[in-house]
């Protein structure tokens, strides 16, 4: 279906309804009866605040005519917000059921619909600064397009679910921390580290040829999961050893001509860009994850031609050859629509689900809450995630604090670090957290 016009994807919209998307389990399940119903741009999630539809931007990247485009549908169509989620994708929410035929069309008259039999598998993230600081080995951007490319030509990656997560990591370690299905990295030498699953033992091919890489890996994973009958979502789910997956794509990676060898792992950063100027580019946090119609609007009139959004619910924009007075003005104009530009401010390290209203699961209105608790939020050294239940939606992998809604109408309070024994705590008021994190990471 690539290069389907905009009637062909509205023809085939009219026999869709909007889906009641079961909810994602946050355990790895092994064994499934039915496929991935993960939401996408054409198979919308009936929320309790409307329909939600999930748009695919492989390494969040964006032309301003195409954030234009999503503002657009977002205020036509939807609450008004842009939500990003920690793949650097949008959400749209709060859209009537009937309306995936208009938002479709004006999706793919944008160009975010390369291919509609395979918009839910797209999910890529990239080194947002990428090309931009100087600190990564390589521009990871034709591997982006590259990969891309091969994916939406792929019969085979129509297969993947809509968890399935590629990372492509400029040497620099940030997003080759984020757990991904598989994960290239580049090396010093121009060749790249491919790895598949979390944990398993990378191997170095020709930089010039990791794209295809990248999408053999995750067909030996498609071949995994179908000789195991479990129908695995993710890597993690597959029962099978980590070296077998590694030996399984070294011998595919021989077949299909690509020289390969085993890579040296490579330690992995802590997150994403920090608010200001890096390089030749401007960054700004977006606090919880949630864009109102006039800070999209700002952050597209401050680009130039480009948005990259992070995984860690930033935005990255390319400026090169920006002068210290035109950026200090575009900082202070995207300030003062509420977009965090301070390097010192906590919002970076804290995060939430989507809570009430929105969610029919949640058991608090979780953003609120984590507002109101912002300047306790800021005394731990560790991320904080807020919850509304114990599905922990879009947390952070690594170490963090989980505050999870309690049914008492408190909070359950926990740390997830490594090298130290689980600890938890209640709380049964937002107000008091600040107690209860001193007394938790002390």
């Amino acid at each position: 279906m690539a290069g389907s016009t905009p009637g062909a994807i509205i023809g085939m919209l009219a026999a869709m309804s909007t889906a009641s998307t079961p909810p994602s389990s946050q355990a790895a399940a092994v064994s499934r009866d039915r496929g991935d119903a993960c939401p996408g741009a054409l198979r919308l999630h009936a929320a309790d605040d409307g329909a939600l539809a999930r748009v695919r931007l492989p390494g969040g990247v964006l032309t301003t005519r195409q954030a234009e485009a999503l503002g657009s549908a977002a205020l036509r169509l939807g609450d008004g917000d842009l939500h990003l989620t920690s793949r650097g994708n949008v959400q749209l929410r709060g859209l009537p059921a009937g309306c995936g035929a208009e938002l479709a069309g004006l999706l793919e008259a944008a160009g975010l619909l390369p291919s509609p039999g395979h918009e839910r598998v797209r999910n890529v993230v990239a080194s947002p600064l990428s090309g931009l600081d100087g600190h990564g080995l390589r521009d990871v951007r034709p591997w982006l397009t590259g990969l891309d490319a091969l994916l939406c030509a792929s019969e085979a990656a129509r297969e993947l679910s809509g968890r399935f997560l590629f990372a492509l990591d400029d040497g620099r370690g940030d997003v080759a921390g984020l757990g991904a299905d598989v994960t290239v990295r580049a090396v010093p030498d121009g060749d790249a580290l491919v790895r598949l699953g979390a944990s398993g033992t990378a191997l170095r091919v020709p930089g010039g040829q990791a794209a295809r890489a990248t999408l053999t890996a995750a067909e030996v994973f498609l071949d995994a999961a179908r000789a195991s009958g479990t129908r695995a979502w993710r890597v993690a789910e597959l029962a099978l050893p980590a070296e077998e997956l590694t030996a399984a794509l070294g011998r595919r990676l021989t077949a299909d001509g690509i020289n390969h060898a085993t890579g040296v792992p490579e330690a992995t950063g802590t997150g994403g860009p920090l608010p200001g100027v890096t390089g030749d580019a401007l960054s700004v946090h977006v606090p919880l994850g949630r864009l109102s119609a006039a800070q999209w609007r700002e952050l597209t009139r401050a680009a130039r031609g480009e948005l990259r959004l992070t995984p860690w619910r930033g935005v990255v924009l390319p400026a090169p050859g920006l002068t210290p007075e035109r950026a200090a003005d575009a900082l202070a104009r995207l300030r003062a629509v509420g977009l965090v530009t301070d390097p010192d401010s906590p919002w970076p390290r804290v995060g939430a689900c989507v809570g009430r209203p929105g969610c029919a699961r949640s058991r608090a209105d979780v953003r609120t809450d984590a507002a109101a608790a912002l300047d306790a939020a800021g005394l731990p050294g560790l991320p904080l995630y807020w919850s509304g239940c114990e599905r922990r939606c879009g947390h952070p992998v690594g170490d963090r604090i989980d505050v999870v809604a309690a049914e008492d109408g408190g909070y359950r309070v926990s740390v997830t670090a490594s090298g130290r024994a689980p600890r938890t705590a209640t709380v049964d008021h937002p107000s008091r957290l600040a107690t209860v994190l001193a007394a938790i990471t002390s």
